[in-house]
Protein backbone atom coordinates (compact mmCIF):
# COMPACT_ATOMS: atom_id res chain seq x y z
CA UNK A 1 0.00 0.00 0.00
CA UNK A 2 1.28 3.62 -0.84
CA UNK A 3 0.76 6.39 1.66
CA UNK A 4 0.43 10.15 0.55
CA UNK A 5 1.46 12.79 3.20
CA UNK A 6 1.50 16.01 2.71
CA UNK A 7 3.69 18.69 4.65
CA UNK A 8 3.51 22.28 4.92
CA UNK A 9 6.90 24.33 5.31
CA UNK A 10 6.35 26.76 7.99
CA UNK A 11 8.04 29.33 10.78
CA UNK A 12 9.53 27.27 13.20
CA UNK A 13 7.28 27.09 16.57
CA UNK A 14 10.38 28.35 18.36
CA UNK A 15 10.69 31.60 16.82
CA UNK A 16 8.64 34.61 18.21
CA UNK A 17 6.44 35.86 15.60
CA UNK A 18 6.95 39.51 14.29
CA UNK A 19 4.16 41.62 12.37
CA UNK A 20 5.39 44.09 9.63
CA UNK A 21 5.02 47.55 10.82
CA UNK A 22 2.54 48.27 8.45
CA UNK A 23 0.42 45.12 9.38
CA UNK A 24 0.33 43.60 5.98
CA UNK A 25 2.04 40.71 7.35
CA UNK A 26 3.86 38.74 8.95
CA UNK A 27 7.72 39.36 8.71
CA UNK A 28 9.89 36.75 7.37
CA UNK A 29 12.93 37.85 6.91
CA UNK A 30 15.78 35.79 8.29
CA UNK A 31 13.57 33.70 9.70
CA UNK A 32 14.01 29.84 10.52
CA UNK A 33 11.07 28.06 8.21
CA UNK A 34 10.82 24.24 9.38
CA UNK A 35 8.33 21.04 8.88
CA UNK A 36 4.83 22.20 10.43
CA UNK A 37 5.12 20.12 13.80
CA UNK A 38 1.28 18.13 13.17
CA UNK A 39 2.71 17.08 9.43
CA UNK A 40 5.91 15.71 11.52
CA UNK A 41 3.60 13.46 13.39
CA UNK A 42 2.08 12.40 10.08
CA UNK A 43 5.13 11.77 8.49
CA UNK A 44 6.94 9.97 12.03
CA UNK A 45 3.29 7.40 11.37
CA UNK A 46 3.39 6.75 7.86
CA UNK A 47 7.37 5.62 8.46
CA UNK A 48 6.20 3.37 11.20
CA UNK A 49 3.42 1.70 9.17
CA UNK A 50 6.21 1.12 6.57
CA UNK A 51 8.50 -0.41 9.09
CA UNK A 52 5.36 -2.65 10.38
CA UNK A 53 5.35 -3.86 6.60
CA UNK A 54 1.84 -2.07 6.10
CA UNK A 55 3.25 0.43 3.41
CA UNK A 56 5.59 -0.71 0.64
CA UNK A 57 5.85 3.19 -0.34
CA UNK A 58 5.55 7.01 0.84
CA UNK A 59 5.23 9.72 -1.20
CA UNK A 60 5.82 13.02 0.34
CA UNK A 61 4.12 16.22 -1.10
CA UNK A 62 4.26 19.83 -0.44
CA UNK A 63 2.87 22.73 -2.05
CA UNK A 64 4.72 26.14 -1.72
CA UNK A 65 8.03 27.68 -3.28
CA UNK A 66 10.59 26.19 -4.50
CA UNK A 67 12.58 26.36 -0.74
CA UNK A 68 9.81 24.02 0.46
CA UNK A 69 12.19 21.16 -1.57
CA UNK A 70 13.95 21.31 2.32
CA UNK A 71 10.94 20.48 4.03
CA UNK A 72 10.69 17.44 1.74
CA UNK A 73 14.31 16.57 1.97
CA UNK A 74 13.51 16.54 5.95
CA UNK A 75 10.95 13.48 5.17
CA UNK A 76 12.90 11.86 3.03
CA UNK A 77 15.93 11.69 5.79
CA UNK A 78 13.08 10.59 8.17
CA UNK A 79 12.52 7.41 5.95
CA UNK A 80 9.57 8.25 2.97
CA UNK A 81 11.24 7.42 -0.44
CA UNK A 82 10.34 10.16 -3.19
CA UNK A 83 8.77 13.76 -2.96
CA UNK A 84 6.67 15.94 -5.14
CA UNK A 85 6.49 19.62 -4.74
CA UNK A 86 4.11 21.76 -6.30
CA UNK A 87 5.73 24.68 -6.58
CA UNK A 88 4.02 28.23 -6.01
CA UNK A 89 4.69 31.75 -5.69
CA UNK A 90 6.01 32.52 -2.01
CA UNK A 91 2.30 33.44 -0.64
CA UNK A 92 -0.10 31.57 0.88
CA UNK A 93 -2.15 29.34 -0.99
CA UNK A 94 -5.63 28.90 0.99
CA UNK A 95 -6.90 25.51 1.71
CA UNK A 96 -9.50 24.87 -0.71
CA UNK A 97 -6.65 24.92 -3.29
CA UNK A 98 -4.36 22.92 -1.46
CA UNK A 99 -7.29 19.72 -0.82
CA UNK A 100 -7.71 20.22 -5.14
CA UNK A 101 -4.00 20.19 -5.81
CA UNK A 102 -3.98 17.21 -3.60
CA UNK A 103 -6.89 15.56 -4.99
CA UNK A 104 -4.91 15.85 -8.64
CA UNK A 105 -2.09 14.37 -6.75
CA UNK A 106 -4.01 11.60 -4.86
CA UNK A 107 -5.86 10.35 -8.77
CA UNK A 108 -1.97 10.77 -10.10
CA UNK A 109 -0.92 8.44 -7.19
CA UNK A 110 -3.39 6.18 -5.98
CA UNK A 111 -2.50 5.59 -2.70
CA UNK A 112 -4.32 3.88 -0.37
CA UNK A 113 -4.42 6.30 2.99
CA UNK A 114 -3.63 9.71 3.12
CA UNK A 115 -2.49 11.21 6.58
CA UNK A 116 -1.65 14.72 7.16
CA UNK A 117 -1.33 16.67 10.19
CA UNK A 118 -4.67 17.96 11.64
CA UNK A 119 -3.39 21.99 10.71
CA UNK A 120 -0.68 24.03 10.38
CA UNK A 121 0.57 26.13 12.94
CA UNK A 122 0.87 29.49 10.90
CA UNK A 123 -2.94 29.72 10.06
CA UNK A 124 -4.93 27.38 12.18
CA UNK A 125 -7.58 26.49 9.62
CA UNK A 126 -7.79 22.55 10.33
CA UNK A 127 -9.91 22.62 7.14
CA UNK A 128 -7.76 20.84 4.20
CA UNK A 129 -7.68 17.26 5.11
CA UNK A 130 -11.32 17.30 5.90
CA UNK A 131 -12.15 19.18 2.77
CA UNK A 132 -9.74 16.64 0.26
CA UNK A 133 -11.52 13.88 1.89
CA UNK A 134 -14.96 15.65 0.44
CA UNK A 135 -13.20 16.02 -2.69
CA UNK A 136 -12.48 12.58 -3.23
CA UNK A 137 -15.28 11.22 -1.39
CA UNK A 138 -13.40 9.42 1.19
CA UNK A 139 -13.94 8.58 4.24
CA UNK A 140 -12.07 10.50 6.92
CA UNK A 141 -10.78 10.14 10.77
CA UNK A 142 -9.64 13.25 12.22
CA UNK A 143 -8.02 14.18 15.10
CA UNK A 144 -6.03 10.87 15.63
CA UNK A 145 -3.78 9.71 18.19
CA UNK A 146 -4.17 6.16 17.17
CA UNK A 147 -3.95 4.39 13.98
CA UNK A 148 -4.43 1.02 13.07
CA UNK A 149 -4.37 -0.83 9.53
CA UNK A 150 -5.84 -4.37 8.54
CA UNK A 151 -7.76 -5.94 6.27
CA UNK A 152 -8.28 -3.31 4.30
CA UNK A 153 -9.47 -0.72 6.79
CA UNK A 154 -7.92 1.71 9.59
CA UNK A 155 -8.88 1.99 12.87
CA UNK A 156 -8.86 5.49 13.87
CA UNK A 157 -8.84 6.71 17.89
CA UNK A 158 -9.77 9.94 17.52
CA UNK A 159 -9.34 12.80 20.26
CA UNK A 160 -13.10 14.77 20.57
CA UNK A 161 -14.27 17.06 23.10
CA UNK A 162 -15.56 13.96 25.37
CA UNK A 163 -12.38 12.07 25.39
CA UNK A 164 -11.72 9.47 22.74
CA UNK A 165 -13.48 7.80 20.15
CA UNK A 166 -12.54 4.65 17.70
CA UNK A 167 -14.10 4.72 14.29
CA UNK A 168 -13.82 2.30 11.48
CA UNK A 169 -12.54 3.68 8.14
CA UNK A 170 -12.69 1.52 4.41
CA UNK A 171 -9.67 2.29 2.80
CA UNK A 172 -9.10 4.45 0.63
CA UNK A 173 -9.04 7.01 3.36
CA UNK A 174 -7.88 10.22 4.76
CA UNK A 175 -6.46 10.72 8.23
CA UNK A 176 -5.32 13.83 10.03
CA UNK A 177 -2.66 13.38 13.28
CA UNK A 178 -2.86 14.78 16.88
CA UNK A 179 -0.21 15.33 18.69
CA UNK A 180 -0.30 12.54 20.82
CA UNK A 181 -0.36 10.12 17.74
CA UNK A 182 3.22 9.63 18.06
CA UNK A 183 6.84 11.29 18.64
CA UNK A 184 8.61 12.41 15.51
CA UNK A 185 12.25 10.66 15.24
CA UNK A 186 14.91 12.90 14.17
CA UNK A 187 16.93 12.28 11.12
CA UNK A 188 20.57 10.73 11.76
CA UNK A 189 23.23 12.01 9.64
CA UNK A 190 23.56 9.17 6.96
CA UNK A 191 19.72 8.69 6.42
CA UNK A 192 19.92 12.50 5.89
CA UNK A 193 23.07 12.31 3.26
CA UNK A 194 20.63 9.58 1.53
CA UNK A 195 17.74 11.79 0.98
CA UNK A 196 19.90 14.24 -0.91
CA UNK A 197 19.35 11.26 -3.87
CA UNK A 198 16.12 10.33 -3.30
CA UNK A 199 13.90 11.50 -6.40
CA UNK A 200 11.71 14.92 -5.93
CA UNK A 201 9.43 15.83 -8.56
CA UNK A 202 8.31 19.14 -9.14
CA UNK A 203 4.83 20.17 -10.56
CA UNK A 204 2.67 23.19 -11.49
CA UNK A 205 -0.95 23.82 -9.94
CA UNK A 206 -1.96 24.51 -13.78
CA UNK A 207 -0.55 20.64 -13.45
CA UNK A 208 -3.71 19.80 -11.84
CA UNK A 209 -5.93 22.23 -13.71
CA UNK A 210 -5.96 24.21 -10.39
CA UNK A 211 -6.03 27.83 -9.91
CA UNK A 212 -4.76 29.05 -6.46
CA UNK A 213 -5.82 32.70 -6.92
CA UNK A 214 -6.75 33.79 -3.14
CA UNK A 215 -10.50 34.08 -2.63
CA UNK A 216 -10.20 36.24 1.04
CA UNK A 217 -8.35 39.34 1.18
CA UNK A 218 -6.69 40.26 4.63
CA UNK A 219 -7.01 43.95 5.90
CA UNK A 220 -5.10 43.61 8.60
CA UNK A 221 -2.66 42.35 10.98
CA UNK A 222 -1.92 42.73 14.45
CA UNK A 223 -0.40 41.22 17.84
CA UNK A 224 -2.31 40.11 20.63
CA UNK A 225 -2.47 43.60 23.05
CA UNK A 226 0.54 43.43 26.08
CA UNK A 227 -1.21 41.78 28.79
CA UNK A 228 -1.78 44.30 31.77
CA UNK A 229 0.17 43.47 35.00
CA UNK A 230 -2.17 42.50 37.98
CA UNK A 231 -2.93 44.25 40.87
CA UNK A 232 -2.72 42.56 44.67
CA UNK A 233 -5.80 43.20 46.75
CA UNK A 234 -6.05 43.18 50.53
CA UNK A 235 -9.42 41.26 51.22
CA UNK A 236 -12.47 39.29 49.69
CA UNK A 237 -14.52 41.89 49.58
CA UNK A 238 -12.28 44.15 47.85
CA UNK A 239 -11.69 41.77 45.07
CA UNK A 240 -15.39 41.39 44.94
CA UNK A 241 -15.85 45.24 44.56
CA UNK A 242 -13.26 45.53 41.87
CA UNK A 243 -14.51 42.85 40.23
CA UNK A 244 -18.13 44.15 40.15
CA UNK A 245 -16.89 48.46 39.31
CA UNK A 246 -13.80 47.93 37.63
CA UNK A 247 -13.58 44.13 35.38
CA UNK A 248 -17.66 44.26 35.36
CA UNK A 249 -17.67 40.40 35.84
CA UNK A 250 -20.20 40.21 38.55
Amino acid sequence: MKILVPVKRVVDYNVKIRVKPDGSGIDLANVKMSMNPFDEIAVEEAVRLKEKGVATEIVIVSIGPAKAQETIRTALAIGADRGILVETPDAPVEPLAVAKILKGVVEAEQPGIVILGKQAIDDDCNQTGQMLSALLGWAQGTFASKLEIADGAAVVTREVDGGLETVRLKLPAVVSTDLRLNEPRYPSLPNIMKAKKKPLDTKKPDDFGVDISPRLKVLKISEPATRKAGVKVGSVAELVQKLKAEAGVL
